[in-house]
């Protein structure tokens, strides 16, 4: 019995770090109203969070009609911005309150 109470609390935590890693397995920053990096890929036809950082003073708006997503992004904070599941192919977001300058690509392959 308490071989088994073990292997299900091993099975928890590892199961709580492998949800903990899936959270920042996509990283978007805003530094100069920007996106860095332009372009991220993901899997296709799979759920994704994406964690974007906004490390100006500022909010910023990640947007994408494509998509159908739109957060807000206080300045100096970050939020996790789920999308898809997405069919191949590419994907362009912005930022709303920067358009001149905050642009991006989600690649789904």
């Amino acid at each position: 019995m308490r071989k088994a109470l073990m292997l299900i609390g091993l099975a928890g935590i590892l199961a709580m770090g492998a949800a903990m890693a899936r959270a920042d397995d996509y990283v978007l920053t805003i530094k100069n109203h920007r996106f860095t990096p332009t372009e991220i890929k993901i899997p296709a036809n799979k759920r994704v969070q994406i964690t974007v950082v906004n490390d100006d003073p500022t909010p910023e708006e990640f947007e994408s009609h494509e998509m159908k997503v739109e957060k807000v992004i206080p300045g100096k904070s970050k939020a996790v911005v789920r999308v898809g599941p997405l069919k191949p192919g590419r994907y362009p977001f912005f930022g709303e309150f920067h358009e001149a300058t905050a642009k991006g690509t989600l690649v789904a392959e």
